[in-house]
């Protein structure tokens, strides 16, 4: 799939994108640069601000989100077509405040926007920042739902055992 339709079909099938029009998401597409990763490749981790201020967005691939918990590893999320990472820096946050991990699990692709390019349409076409950023609210608003489902998951478990794990 050439460059342009990879973009362009992701940025279509991602809830970041959902209230835009085509020529919005199109216009939004001449700012995104696609980076490839090879499985094993580190995307992102804890501390590590390397891509301080960009928002990746998964095209292609399988991509897992971890975080370590009294020295073990656990699996967050395995990302789909679409989903979003980096979130924390791209809104203002610090690299201190990454705390998962994100790796490539096999060759991947992934978008990346780079805060001050979605803000470069803020005096042209301020509904597409607007949007956006309603989109990046929307895509963590579904992780803390999931997170509170599985603890609460978790919760049930451990009650019905009787306490015991």
């Amino acid at each position: 799939m050439m460059t342009e339709d990879l973009i362009l079909e992701t940025l279509r099938n991602s809830t970041l994108t959902e209230e835009l029009r085509d020529a919005e998401i199109e216009l939004l597409a001449g700012v995104v640069k696609v980076q490839e990763y090879k499985a094993g490749e580190f995307l992102l981790q804890p501390g590590n601000s390397s891509l301080r201020n960009t928002l990746m967005i998964l095209a292609a691939g399988k991509v897992e989100a971890t975080a370590s918990l009294e020295g073990e590893k656990a699996t967050l999320h395995l990302l789909q077509p679409g989903d979003l990472a980096g979130i924390i820096t791209f809104v203002g946050g610090t690299a201190a405040q990454i705390s998962a991990t994100v790796v490539a699990k096999s060759d991947s692709k992934m978008l990346l926007l780079e805060r001050s390019s979605l803000e470069s349409f803020l005096s042209t076409n301020p509904a597409i920042v607007y949007y956006v950023m309603r989109g990046i609210v929307r895509h963590v608003h579904g992780i803390v739902r999931r997170m509170n489902m599985q603890s609460l998951e978790m919760s049930n478990y451990i009650h019905q055992q009787g306490g015991r794990y």
